[in-house]
């Protein structure tokens, strides 16, 4: 599959087979095949893959920022395989549910330390 990265991929919303959000696509991690050719290999996302793609003073600050909400810092880019995309159109549509993928290191920082503290935080809704 052959992709403009920044007209078909950068910036667009990533769902899951569910059609729920997980996230937007904010960088991309490159690999090498056998034969020297670079392809896609992860969907990078969230604030440090941001913060990286912005750079500069603010792009420090982000990642200064998502440092602390990690219990293991240096933060890293939540990085979901590039295997797992289904397809491209208007958005990026996963072949996995959100459930399936791992936890963005913030959002798990956040849900140990803040939701989970939340009285009735485990109850199902409805």
């Amino acid at each position: 599959m052959r992709l403009q990265l920044g007209r078909q991929l950068l910036d667009r919303q990533i769902v899951d087979s569910d059609g729920l959000l997980v996230g937007k696509v904010d960088d991309v991690e490159f690999g090498v095949d056998a034969d020297g050719i670079p392809y896609v290999a992860f969907l990078l996302t969230g604030q440090v893959a941001l913060a990286q793609r912005i750079g500069g003073w603010i792009g420090r600050l982000m990642v200064a920022v998502a440092d602390r909400l990690t219990d293991d810092p240096p933060m890293r880019p939540h990085r979901i395989p590039f295997t797992q995309v289904a397809r491209i159109d208007s958005a990026v549509r996963l072949r996995t549910r959100a459930d399936e993928l791992p936890w963005p290191p913030a959002e798990a920082w956040l849900r140990r330390h803040l939701i989970d503290r939340i009285p009735g935080a485990h109850r199902a809704s409805g």
